[in-house]
């Protein structure tokens, strides 16, 4: 049977399925998901499985579609504006400081999913009953990065073309200030970053490059012996693959790293002795929030115990209880530890305490 690589959103990685010969691109298909039957459309046909995987391990597609299918598609997507109005109106009406990006409204409607920016966790515990009581279906709540915002708006960038994460990219790259170092930029945030305020996504294409070349030239800034005597690393250029050195009579040069290479450089003072570093932590997540309601979970009083801000926690935790035999004045007072050779005799001794059973008759 023929592969075909199935998109169930325009900016979902691509998922491969196996299907009938008379599909072609740009077809709607329902294909199975772990949530259910999904439609999507077909973005290639392959003539070969994907690396890694074998023909038995693909799913099959389930159906195309009907005339039926195409019109409540087209009303969803006029449903998913209409949410996405009714949803940034209770977010003004709640003053909540969130920013709605999509939403997302599943085939057979019994799921939405509303993407949100915000600087910090947030108490949407109102906004979520407002939207279950409005569409009687599962809410999602996902919040996303400035970086997905971006491809899912879509945006030109600095060089004058649609900005890749909108145009091709379904996974964001790691990228580091070292990059933008090692690739001799001016480290100008107006010129290094993209419209959305990070670091260009462009700057891990060529990184892979400047890897393999900084691995076989000197280090800059050291002196090296060589048989033509002292030498200094001035600069290193990848593109003609050459490092600028200084030598004893300060002549400058421009050699290829197969010239370095024959001069049998070495460190006069030896390698120095380095302490290991501390391997870094595993990352366990962004601190991204996704939440998924039901309309019969969304008045359980415990269901966003773990959600709250910090701030909201505070403010609803009660006041600890006092200690059993302990007044409020005795809290408060602390009592002030005795210095070594102090008198205790200054103070003045308590009359001994009397008991009503004991008192003198006579």
């Amino acid at each position: 049977m023929p592969i075909y690589g199935l998109r169930f959103h325009s900016l979902d990685q691509t998922s491969y399925y196996l299907g009938p010969e008379h599909l072609q691109r740009g077809d709607m298909v329902f294909a199975p998901l772990e949530q259910g039957e999904a439609l999507g459309e077909i973005v290639c046909v392959c003539p070969a499985p994907p690396p890694g995987i074998t023909e038995d391990e693909l799913p099959a597609i389930i159906r195309g579609t009907t005339d039926e299918d195409r019109a409540q598609l087209q009303a969803n997507k006029e449903i998913s504006l209409e949410a996405a109005e009714f949803c940034r109106r209770c977010i003004r009406n709640r003053h909540l400081d969130m920013k709605l990006v999509d939403v997302e409204v599943f085939f057979d409607r019994s799921k939405f999913i509303f993407y949100f920016t915000a600087p910090a966790r947030i108490d949407f515990r109102e906004l979520v009953k407002d939207l279950v009581h409005q569409y009687r279906a599962r809410i999602e709540l996902r919040q996303i990065g400035v970086r997905h915002e971006t491809q899912m708006i879509g945006a030109v960038g600095n060089c004058g073309m649609v900005c890749c994460c909108r145009r091709y990219l379904r996974k964001f790259a790691p990228v580091t200030i070292r990059m933008a170092k090692e690739q001799n930029l001016f480290l100008n945030p107006a010129k290094i970053s993209g419209i959305c305020g990070r670091l260009l996504c462009c700057l891990s294409y060529e990184q892979e490059n400047y890897d393999q070349f900084h691995r076989s030239c000197p280090r800059l800034g050291k002196k090296y012996q060589t048989k033509k005597g002292s030498m200094k690393v001035l600069r290193a250029n990848m593109f003609r693959n050459s490092i600028s050195v200084i030598t004893e009579n300060n002549e400058e040069m421009e050699l290829t790293l197969d010239e370095w290479q024959a001069l049998e450089s070495y460190r006069p003072e030896g390698p120095k002795q380095t302490t290991a570093k501390a391997a870094p932590k595993p990352q366990t997540g962004d601190g991204l929030l996704v939440v998924s309601v039901t309309p019969d979970s969304v008045d359980d009083p415990a269901l966003f115990a773990d959600m709250l801000p910090v701030e909201a926690e505070k403010e609803t935790a009660p006041p600890p209880p006092p200690e059993e035999g302990q007044s409020r004045s005795k809290r408060k007072r602390k009592r002030k530890p005795r210095q070594e050779g102090e008198n205790r005799s200054e103070a003045p001794a308590a009359p001994p305490a009397v008991s009503p059973d004991t008192t003198d008759q006579g």
